[in-house]
């Protein structure tokens, strides 16, 4: 069986990326290894042994490849990465008291509740909570 260990989202900040993700986002280091040269490779993932085995890169997100790509995803309007949350309205409420921008609140969109955030390293973040 093939499942996925590890995904990433580029960003602006490491540094900013990792104390968003970790302070307001509630997610927990997994890994932060400081590869020299001012390069950090840090991981993050859900809190409390939830997926214990999935973690998220925070990836450089600057360079010829991947500065272009998160910028055009962003400009358009494309969530960079989609989380799942069990209570939408409450985790909306949190964030917003947190100060966090959201380019939309929740609404329904299709089989789920979606909303979207900006996470202040350059990407937009959607939240969903399925219907029902």
């Amino acid at each position: 069986m093939i499942k996925v260990a590890m995904t990433n989202v580029y960003v602006d900040d490491v540094v900013k990326a990792h104390a968003f993700y970790t302070d307001v986002l509630g997610f927990e280091t997994r890994t932060r290894l400081d590869l020299g040269g001012g390069t950090l490779f840090i991981t993050v993932g859900a809190p409390g042994g939830a997926q214990p085995d999935l973690q998220l890169l925070l990836e450089p997100g600057q360079g010829t490849i991947a500065e272009p790509y998160r910028k055009a995803v962003y400009e358009a309007g494309l969530p960079a990465i989609v989380f799942s949350v069990d209570d939408i309205r409450a985790e909306y409420d949190r964030l917003r008291a947190l100060d966090v921008r959201f380019a939309h609140e929740p609404q329904e969109q299709g089989p789920v509740i979606a909303a979207v955030l900006d996470d202040t390293v350059g990407n937009l973040i959607q939240l969903t909570q399925p219907k029902g």
